[in-house]
């Protein structure tokens, strides 16, 4: 008899481990969006759609997490993809995800951060919110953004001199 928790249509996911990254999900597929949360609700479903007929199917190359939000990220590309030529989602992290505002104390401190980072390059920002905000490590990151390892290990480590870079200018002109 077959596991009630496991997808028909995809065998490698169960149910669970679904619920388990959900609210994970979720976050990414709200900053794949500009945090507006209907866009957020119909990537979800439609993710969830594409992992339930078997249209998007786990082979377990990678861990789920990574696997589901790349679903999100090549849905979210595709919706965005006429507009984005012409509209950036300049105002992408306007939002401080939750899971950083609940360990950081200071909240200037946070802002600065986060102002830094929506200055950075597109996917130097995709890939400092993938590891630092949704856990993932710079192989799983460079996956989702369909980029080469070392393509993301070069966004990542130029972001990361970037920020550096531009807090210091902050904190020693006292600004």
């Amino acid at each position: 008899m077959r596991d009630r928790d496991v997808l028909e249509n995809n065998p490698q996911i169960t149910c669970s481990a679904l619920e388990a990254i959900h609210s994970q999900v979720f976050g990414w597929a709200l900053s794949r969006c500009n945090f507006d949360h209907a866009v957020a609700e119909d990537l979800m479903q439609q993710a969830y759609v594409e992992l339930l007929n078997g249209n998007a199917r786990f082979d377990n190359k990678s861990s789920l997490k990574t696997f589901v939000f790349g679903v999100v990220q090549n849905l979210a590309r595709s919706r965005f993809r006429r507009l984005a030529s012409r509209l950036r989602l300049v105002r992408r992290y306007e939002h401080m995800p939750a899971e950083v505002s609940d360990d950081v104390t200071e909240p200037d401190t946070n802002n600065l951060i986060w102002a830094a980072v929506r200055r950075l390059p597109a996917r130097q920002r995709d890939i400092v919110e993938l590891v630092f905000c949704r856990e993932m490590t710079i192989e799983e990151a460079s996956l989702v953004m369909g980029v080469s390892v070392g393509t993301g290990r070069v966004h990542y480590d130029r972001a990361k001199k970037a920020l550096q870079a531009h807090l210091q200018h902050h904190w020693e002109s006292g600004q």
